[in-house]
């Protein structure tokens, strides 16, 4: 199960190309039996809006992987950092839940910096302040993921490494490429293989 927001479902990329599917291909080709994953995500979403699709049509069943990232678009419209943490915190616990309230069985990734990107000039956003609040939020959030013993994986160093180049970016000059994913993926795919081959956990 993909939990988020355009980062999750892939903003102009197939969805065979995005970070989630190609992290299931991975795992399968590891020789861990592991179907494509459920998603749960729209371009655009917030803390509260990811929460409310969730309760307008609960997923079923309990899920060997839960991924979670959110909170770029509650940076992006200045919504408080305080009310991401109490947010945030709660969509952790409804992903612990779907994974069978195994928190070892979840992982969180990074908001990645899309200040470095082409949108950000030509929104006439100043990336040095972007980059100061998105550490602010995956400060947050890596905290958050301490007290409930959840994997957090730090993408925002590739993205603020790679985000600028043609190559990494869709063509509104903002989103990921299916290159970009692919470097989030290697970069999940040791931790969620780690989750899926060890013993459970009671």
């Amino acid at each position: 199960m993909a939990l988020g927001d355009s980062y999750t479902i892939g903003e102009g990329v197939p969805a065979a190309d995005t970070w989630p599917f190609l992290l299931a291909a991975a795992l399968r080709g590891c020789g861990i039996a592991l179907d494509d994953p459920q998603v749960i995500a729209t371009t655009g979403w917030t803390t509260d809006e990811l929460a409310a699709a969730i309760d307008a049509d609960p997923p079923q069943g309990t899920f060997a992987l839960v991924s979670l990232l959110v909170g770029v678009n509650n940076q992006y419209r200045g919504r408080p950092l305080a009310e991401y943490r109490q947010q945030f915190e709660q969509l952790l616990q409804r992903a612990i839940a779907l994974a069978g309230e195994n928190a070892r069985r979840v992982l969180v990734l990074s908001i990645p910096d899309w200040g470095v990107t082409p949108f950000t000039q030509a929104q006439a956003r100043d990336a040095a302040t972007v980059a100061r609040e998105i550490d602010d939020f995956n400060a947050a959030a890596r905290a958050c993921c301490g007290d409930y013993n959840v994997a957090f994986v730090d993408i925002t160093p590739a993205s603020r490494e790679r985000g600028a180049e043609a190559a990494m970016l869709v063509d509104d000059g903002l989103h990921p490429s299916a290159a970009m994913y692919h470097l989030w993926m290697e970069q999940v795919l040791p931790v969620a293989a780690d989750m899926l081959l060890a013993a459970p956990h009671a």
